[in-house]
């Protein structure tokens, strides 16, 4: 089984590339940008009186162009992919998209990989983007990038979404070889559309083993139905964990932000593991998180109702062997590119500077259980890139 981790590069303020030569030396299969608009964290509790992070950044927002980001780091590397996780179809057009993706593999030399999502709530709505139908516009997309990639002169496309009149883009491929699509998604229509068109798929959520078999399932025959490969689709997966020993577990759990992770989590998914969602029993999870409009009041009574166990229930556990332990059977269930995502680094600056170690520890021991050689790379290359500010 060849199982290799990847990395996650922040896009938020203070810029920091000092260590991006350890993500480019080897042990990593590639580095994930993420891009934003705002993050998941509602400001009315990102203040030092729920969190002493809030004393080293004012704002958990201050995102940077996650491709303008990769466009950096594809100059500052020679070897790792380099990964958007993910670029919502909504806030760019297409064509712009497939120009920029371009760009960037012919600077990395045809390391890009273009990662793309429908979007979420938080980074459409409040800025007065267009958020109806974002599955339909998603694959019109894929299918206008695709167009203007293949097509060697000028191209016409006439959909619900797009209109493409007389339209070129005669910027080849860096050595004919286009640059990967990832597409980051759980529900049923998008994981048809990931099997038709996609070469790697991230989960956006995936609580067990079983689940994420079954939807690599459905992609898998999807994409035999349209011809192609199904096991030349690569499988990735953020899986969002709190690692440590019993003692900091109990502690992490009591943090305000490691309360406010079920805010990402629907209903539907923890009245399946028998508790009652915080926000109510119609609570969609990211799709309903816009964090300038979830009040102080309303997180704090959120807060107030939040049982740990339903936080353990849909979030691995326990120290980084453990971890390792629990990650193992989604790499039996087809799994191939971890990122392992240490949440309890929102816990506050005491964990948040634990946590690069902790994760290097995990995947250290998975690599060991699933028979993987590990990539060499310097002792201390790992860094605290996922959340510490």
């Amino acid at each position: 089984m060849n199982v290799q981790p990847a990395a996650f590069f922040r896009t938020i303020l203070p810029v920091d590339f000092s260590n991006i030569d350890e993500l480019d030396a080897g042990r990593y299969h590639s580095i994930w940008l993420p891009d934003h608009m705002v993050s998941f964290w509602p400001d009315s509790i990102w203040t030092p009186e729920f969190t002493d992070l809030a004393t080293v950044t004012p704002s958990p927002h201050r995102h940077l162009d996650g491709l303008a980001m990769a466009a950096a780091a594809a100059v500052l590397t020679r070897n790792v992919p380099i990964a958007s996780c993910v670029v919502d179809t909504v806030r760019r057009h297409p064509a712009s998209l497939a120009q920029t993706a371009l760009t960037i593999s012919h600077l990395s030399r045809g390391r890009f990989i273009l990662g793309l999502g429908s979007g979420e709530t938080e980074n459409t709505v409040p800025y007065g983007f267009d958020f109806a139908k974002p599955v339909s516009r998603f694959e019109e997309t894929l299918k206008v990038i695709r167009l203007l990639w293949d097509s060697d002169g000028p191209v016409e496309f006439n959909g619900q979404f797009y209109q493409l009149q007389h339209a070129r883009l005669d910027t080849e491929a860096y050595e004919g070889q286009q640059p990967e699509i990832w597409v980051g998604c759980s529900g049923p229509r998008m994981l048809e559309i990931t099997g038709r068109y996609a070469d790697g798929w991230w989960p956006a959520g995936a609580y067990s083993p079983e689940d994420y078999a079954e939807k690599l399932q459905r992609i898998r025959d999807s994409a035999e139905r349209a011809g192609r490969d199904p096991m030349a689709i690569t499988t990735a997966f953020i899986i969002t964990c709190l690692i440590g020993d019993d003692d900091e577990l109990a502690e992490i759990l009591q943090a305000p932000l490691i309360k406010a992770f079920l805010l990402q989590v629907p209903a539907q998914i923890l009245q399946e593991r028998g508790f009652q969602h915080p926000m109510g029993e119609n609570w969609r999870g990211i799709q309903d998180i816009n964090p300038g409009v979830l009040t102080r009041d309303r997180i704090v009574a959120m807060l107030d109702r939040v049982e740990p166990g339903a936080i353990l229930s849909v979030v691995p556990h326990g120290a980084p062997k453990q971890i390792a332990k629990i990650i193992k059977p989604y790499c039996d269930a087809g799994l191939r590119v971890p990122k392992l995502l240490d949440y309890g680094g929102m816990a506050g600056l005491k964990y948040s500077v634990l946590s690069a170690s902790k994760v290097r520890e995990a995947e250290d021991e998975l690599l060991r259980l699933t028979g993987t050689s590990p990539h060499i790379a310097p002792v201390d290359a790992m860094i605290a890139q996922d959340f510490t500010p």
